[in-house]
Formats: structure tokens, C-alpha cells, sequence
């Protein structure tokens, strides 16, 4: 997501940053790789043994009621967003709560902000961050003025009363305002098109902090990392002036008050078409004849259930097109595209719509059904960032560069937004989660037409993955995919939370388990924590027992560090007894499963696959292949599908022909 190709000036000096560093190779030690694995979260009756939810497992509950207005005249520092909203919290906790927490992320702009602090280079630009008009709690029927305490992008709102748990509800309503953050703002901002300001509205209205059964409230400051979220349902309302569009999270639920009958028509059209309909054409943009009132305001009313976000954008220089979108069990859904003018073109935003409903398509076919209504791509300043069922782009994303990041980013549909990962301190999972998910949907698409996928996420250079990660693990400033997110700086962001926690699964499914058993098992993970929090233990248990593998020597030598892989064909002699011994050795601390590729001097050759177990008491184990069988040459992972350090030492000639 955000800059695809922020990391890959980095990337260039990770070659010489190795080399610079390099080490004595450290030997296989078998008790090392192969001990048990603590996962560091206990079993218990809310998360099982088995990776899934327990059957006591419970989870709080935010559902929101919000109106929102953009004051494009502003506050003499820039256009302003202001909203009210009510939240009904739900304590389905066996805890009694005191307080409640809300993340108020906009407080990120504020000078001298921990997220500031922590970017460690000068704000690139400001703002007063939240104003909060009012905070009260629903009291007897009232809502009355709430204690509340502000620190940095944190809010405890003290209740007058204990919340108890099991299903107890209560009500709070909070009033605020801020400036609209520019093109400065990052994952939102505003900014000007050719013909007009695109407004990219996220982190727009306070959200709840998850409580949950592992940290309790979990109140991690937002220092431009993502986020972890409750699930509801939210009814929202956003007024802008007349002339604009609003593309929205959800469902638009009152068509006729906000677009034209032509554009309710065409829009209908869209609903049962495979093909890309216009809804407002290029040419139209600016007509106003396709707008249903001239001057004034107009308000969008949005509904999406069952989401932990919602985010829209708005503008008058917006074109509209939409497909439908064909799920499993004979759902549908909606693709949609909002561009400027000047995004327009087959070999560019035309085909946007195109990508997403793909995308959504092939997700849903492979993995987990796509659960809303519309999937929407939106052409603006706030590039390369998603949020469920939106997602924004930039409009000069063109080509093979516009699917691959349309693809990733409503990947993100399926994680974190319905596996509700924690972003805020594991963003190997979101992010690398759907790189991995994004490298089959290249393969995917159009039979091929953007395959394989070589981005910024993932094999940059657009070699074979195995070869481009080598760097990464052999410079010992990388920090392990097991990191918290706030952690890892930009140098190692795309490189390790992107790039290597999606080849860790791609080896898993490809060369460890194989699709079949690693399908099923991931099938069911998404399955059963769909709308849920699973943590990075509940993963691994549930690819352990969904599989029927023990993988610590996985997790432990590619997740909770950077150990490099490194077998060899070491020896290819006689034989006690007779016949060949063909010697494979581990010269580093990682083994995987391998094929050994055997050549007979009659021409013919086999493939034998040694597991992981091989090397599990030894540093090297042995295929012995019986006499009358005359062994030319031996080569270990001979189709370069792991990421083997040293390949001058992967085949062995044998010196005098054994047999």
C-alpha cells in the first residue's frame, strides 16, 4: 500500500549493507532450530488450541450514528470537516468498565505529537488536530457533559457509572471539528486536481479503542502506523455542497435525493452488467445537468454493516463508472470507480473498474466471500491506502502500476478489514497477508496479462523472489517479521513486513504444505476470525493444527528471526554395502523441505523430496541409492524455488561414476 516504491532506493544499498556486515556463518544446530516454539499466548476458553476462537470468546461492540459537513471556506488555515456522532457501546466482556477509550487520530497533526517525534523528521505540515465541541455520556435518558481526558491520540472518557459486561450498553456523543489536512496528511488529505480539490476523508471521526481479552484496552498512540478497530454497524450522513459526488464506504441509501434519474438509471444498469458502465462520463463533469440541484448543499447518506471503518471521498470533478461484481452462492456486489478528467484512458483509470471487480472476484472465489455492498477505487491525493470497501489511489496510477495497487489495496478488504488483524503492532499480517494473497491474483487476471507480480511489494526487481529476499536476510540491521509495526523503520518496511512475510506464506503453501493442505487450513482461519481479532499465536496454531504439521522450525528461523537456508550436496561416493551415498548438508541455520535431483548415467533421472525432518538430529542426511544404478550428478532445490544463500554448492558432479 502507501508508495509502493518508497523502499526501494533502499533496497539498492541492502546488497553492500550485507556485505559490509557480514559475519561468520553460524552452524546448524538442529536442537536450535527444531526446539518448541513459544508462541507467548496462553490457550485458555477464548482461544483454543486449535489457532480458532475459543467457545467463551467474546468481543466489545461499536456501532455509530454520524453527520458530517466540509466547510470548503475553512477556518483561514484550510477547509474543515466538522461532525457530531453517537456511539453505542457494547460490553460483551465479562469485565465491568470504568471508562472508555477513543482514538482521536487526527491529534497526529498537532505539532510536537508523539507521532511526530517518533517520524523523526520535521512535520511537513499542522494542524490543531481534533477540536472536541462536546463529550457526554447518555445518562437517564440524557446525554450529560463526560469527564474526559485527552493525551495525545488518546481519549478516556470516565463513565458516571460502572459498565457491566455480558451485553451492556451505553451511549456517548462527542461534537468536534478539524482542518482538513493537505496532501501532507498522507493516508487522508485533500488536494487539487486539474480542474478542482478531491477531498480523501479517513481518521475522520473518533473511534473506539478495542478492549479485548488479551491487553484489555489497547491504547497503542498512533504514530502513522494503522489500526486496530471493534467492529459495528454505522449509519452516516455526509453534506457537501450540491455540486459534488460522494463515494462512500457501504451503501448509498438515498439515491434519488442525491443523483440525477439518468444516473440512477445507469447505475442500475451497472448492477447487472460484467461490463464497465459509465455513471457520470468525463465530459459530464462539470454539466449541471448532471447534478440534480444547482447551489446549496446536498446530504449522502451511508449505510455499512458488520465493518470496524468507514471512509468516503467527495468532489465536483469526479467521473463515475461501475460493474457488477459476481460472488459465490449468487451474491453480487458493486465495483466503482471515481476519477478526474485527466485520469481517464483504457490504459489507465478506464480499466479500474475492471481491476476491482476482478480482484473481488478472484478473493472471494479463492479465500472468503466478499461481505458488502460496493468495492470503490478513488482517483486522489490520498495515494495507496484502504479502508473497507474504499480504497485511494493516485491519478497518475496507470497500467500494470494502477492494478497492482488497486488489487493490494482492496485486498485489504480481506485483511485486516474482515480478519480484523491489530496493524497497530503487527503489520506483517495485514500487509504481508495480502501480498501474498496479490500474487495469485496477478497470475489471475486477464490469464496473465500482469503476471508475476514484481512491485514494490515484492520482488522489485523483478527477479525471482527467492534470490531478491537473500539481502534482506543476510544483513543483520533487519529486523525479524516478528517486530512490533511502530518498530521498523522505512527502510525495512516494505522489504520485511511486505515483501518477506508474503513470501514466508507463499514457501508455506508452495514448498512446506503444499496448496492443498495449506488452503483448507487457511480457508478456515479466515472463515472462523472473519470480524474478529485473531493475533499472530491463533495464526500459527491454526496453520499447525488445520494442516497437521508442527512448523516451529518455520516460525522460529523465518518469523522471530533472519536465519538464512544454505544446503548442499556435500559428497556423492560409494556406498557401504554396495550402491550410492548422495550427502545433503545444512551450512545454515534454516532447513526447509527440498527436492535432491538425481541423474543415472543412462540418461534418466529422479527427484526425491527430503522433508524438513531430514536434518532434524543431524547437520546432514543421506539418500542411498541401491547398486546397479550409476549416479552421474546430484543438485539440491534444482528448480530455485528456495532461498538458498550459496547455489555453487546446490550440485555435485560425481567424480568417478558410482553405482
Amino acid at each position: 500500500m502507501k508508495a509502493l516504491a518508497a523502499w526501494i532506493f533502499a533496497l539498492a544499498g541492502l546488497a553492500a549493507s550485507a556485505t559490509a556486515n557480514a559475519q561468520p556463518r553460524p552452524a546448524y544446530d538442529p536442537a536450535a532450530l527444531f526446539a518448541p516454539f513459544d508462541m507467548g499466548q496462553a490457550v485458555n476458553q477464548y482461544r483454543s488450541s486449535n489457532g480458532l476462537p475459543g467457545p467463551a470468546y467474546w468481543q466489545n461492540r461499536a456501532d455509530y450514528e454520524i453527520h458530517a459537513s466540509i466547510d470548503e471556506h475553512g477556518n483561514g488555515h484550510g477547509p474543515v470537516l466538522t461532525g457530531s456522532e453517537i456511539v453505542t457501546y457494547t460490553n460483551n466482556s465479562p469485565d465491568a468498565l470504568d471508562s472508555l477509550w477513543v482514538q482521536l487520530d487526527q491529534n497526529l497533526y498537532r505539532e510536537n505529537s508523539r507521532g511526530a517525534f517518533a517520524n523523526g523528521r520535521p512535520q511537513q505540515g499542522t494542524s490543531e488536530g481534533y477540536v472536541l465541541d462536546s463529550v457526554e455520556i447518555e445518562q437517564d435518558g440524557h446525554f450529560v457533559a463526560a469527564n474526559h481526558v485527552v493525551t495525545d491520540t488518546r481519549m478516556r472518557v470516565d463513565l458516571p457509572a460502572l459498565l457491566a459486561g455480558h451485553g451492556q450498553k451505553v451511549r456517548m456523543r462527542i461534537a468536534w471539528h478539524f482542518t482538513i489536512p493537505g496532501e501532507w496528511g498522507g493516508r487522508m488529505a485533500w488536494g487539487n486536481a486539474q480542474a478542482g480539490p478531491i477531498y480523501d476523508l479517513a481518521q475522520w471521526y473518533p473511534r473506539m479503542a478495542v478492549y479485548d481479552d488479551i491487553r484489555g484496552w489497547d491504547t497503542l498512540p498512533y504514530l502513522a502506523q494503522e489500526f486496530y478497530l471493534e467492529y459495528g454497524d454505522f449509519d452516516y450522513f455526509v453534506t457537501v455542497p450540491a455540486d459534488m459526488l460522494v463515494a462512500g464506504s457501504g451503501e448509498l441509501v438515498n439515491e434519488a435525493e442525491v443523483l440525477t434519474a439518468e444516473q440512477r438509471r445507469r447505475l442500475e444498469q451497472a448492477r447487472h452488467s460484467d461490463a464497465t458502465v459509465m455513471i457520470r462520463s468525463p465530459q459530464e463533469i462539470g454539466d449541471p445537468a448532471s447534478r440534480p440541484r444547482q447551489g446549496g448543499q446536498l446530504t449522502w447518506h451511508f449505510r455499512m454493516q458488520n465493518t470496524r471503518d468507514v471512509a468516503f471521498s467527495a468532489s465536483r470533478v469526479f467521473a463515475w463508472d461501475a460493474a457488477r461484481i459476481n460472488l459465490p452462492g449468487g451474491r453480487s456486489s458493486l465495483a466503482m470507480s471515481f476519477y478526474p478528467a485527466e485520469s481517464q484512458g483504457n490504459d489507465r483509470w478506464g480499466r479500474s473498474t475492471e481491476y476491482m471487480k476482478d480482484a473481488v472476484e478472484q478473493f472471494s472465489r479463492r479465500w472468503f466471500p466478499y461481505p458488502w455492498p460496493a468495492a470503490i477505487n478513488i482517483a486522489g491525493p490520498a495515494t495507496g491506502m484502504e479502508y473497507p470497501g474504499i480504497v485511494f489511489d493516485g491519478i497518475d496510477d496507470a497500467g500494470k502500476t494502477l492494478f497492482w495497487i488497486s488489487a493490494h489495496e482492496i485486498g485489504h478488504s480481506w485483511f485486516p478489514m474482515i480478519v480484523g488483524f491489530d496493524e497497530r503492532r503487527h503489520a506483517w499480517m495485514d500487509e504481508g497477508f495480502n501480498t501474498f494473497i496479490d500474487v495469485y491474483e496477478s497470475d489471475d487476471f486477464n490469464h496473465g496479462e500482469y503476471a508475476p507480480k514484481r512491485d514494490g511489494e515484492y520482488a522489485p526487481h523483478g527477479g525471482n523472489p527467492v534470490d531478491e529476499i537473500l539481502p534482506i536476510l543476510a544483513d543483520p540491521s533487519a529486523p525479524p517479521i516478528l517486530s512490533r509495526a511502530d518498530t521498523v523503520i522505512e527502510r525495512w518496511r516494505h522489504p520485511v513486513t511486505y515483501f518477506k512475510s508474503a513470501l514466508g506464506l507463499v514457501l508455506l503453501r508452495e514448498e512446506i504444505l503444499g496448496p492443498d493442505r495449506f488452503d483448507r487450513a487457511f480457508r478456515r482461519f479466515i472463515a472462523e476470525w472473519a470480524f474478529k481479532h485473531p493475533k499472530p499465536a491463533d495464526f500459527f496454531r491454526a496453520m499447525e493444527s488445520g494442516a497437521g504439521e508442527d512448523l516451529s522450525w518455520w516460525w522460529r528461523g523465518w518469523y522471530a528471526n533472519n536465519w538464512q537456508l544454505d544446503l548442499a550436496v556435500d559428497r556423492i561416493a560409494p556406498a557401504e554395502g554396495g550402491g550410492t551415498e548422495i550427502v545433503v548438508a545444512s551450512h545454515d541455520r534454516l532447513v526447509m523441505p527440498a527436492t535432491l535431483r538425481v541423474s543415472f548415467a543412462d540418461g534418466s533421472r529422479r527427484d526425491y523430496r527430503l522433508p524438513a525432518e531430514s536434518w532434524i538430529r543431524n547437520v546432514s542426511t543421506s539418500l542411498f541409492i541401491p547398486a546397479g544404478q550409476t549416479v552421474t550428478r546430484a543438485e539440491i532445490d534444482p528448480d530455485h524455488r528456495l532461498p538458498d544463500r550459496d547455489r555453487a554448492n546446490n550440485a555435485r558432479t560425481a567424480s568417478a561414476a558410482a553405482g
